[in-house]
């Protein structure tokens, strides 16, 4: 019984020491564009989305379907926000509004408050390349053109703070920029 109960303490010992010393899982970030908006208003500085829109809104959330969001952030636009709202829906979560005017300072709070959780960021593309940055790691594109909406970019923030970026797509084609290599 000495021996088990030995032996059961020395298991006890080696595995809190191997999950003490093994890495924290790596904090993922997930940043797209709006999906398409109607057009039909020049004036309307705030539509929704266009029918292709709500179409890549659905891919998006198809597209995502397999991960578990911990908080989804949008800028307080409606098509931003119509964007998001798919998968905002699947993972019971709220749509969270950021001002996308210093893109560091959401970069920070996502790193800290959601250390080792997934999170996915709806922007413009006038903010989202920006956004990438902000995390650490190269703009993949010198621009986001108007005409790009099937970018989506994975930032991933290890324990050390190191991020590495995959960039891909979703939806229909829809991007006329290409990607540095």
């Amino acid at each position: 019984m000495k021996k088990l109960f030995t032996l059961l303490i020395a298991f006890i010992g080696v595995s809190s020491f191997l999950y003490a010393q093994s890495p924290a899982a790596k904090t993922c970030i997930y940043i797209v564009r709006h999906a398409e908006k109607d057009v039909s208003d020049p004036k309307n500085s705030d539509p929704y989305l266009s029918m292709d829109g709500n179409v890549r809104a659905k891919a998006l959330a198809a597209t995502l379907k397999r991960e578990k969001f911990a908080a989804i952030y949008s800028t307080k636009y409606k098509r931003t926000t119509q964007t998001a709202a798919i998968v905002a829906e699947k993972n019971k979560v709220p749509i969270v509004f950021y001002n996308p005017v210093d893109p560091k300072v959401l970069a920070e709070l996502i790193k800290t408050k959601y250390k080792g959780q997934k999170v996915l960021i709806v922007g413009h593309s006038n903010t989202v390349l920006e956004l990438t940055e902000a995390f650490g790691v190269i703009r993949p594109l010198a621009v986001l053109t108007d005409d790009d909406y099937d970018f989506i970019f994975k930032v991933e923030v290890d324990h050390t703070g190191f991020a590495s970026l995959t960039t891909g797509n979703y939806g229909k084609q829809h991007h006329t920029s290409v990607i540095k290599k």
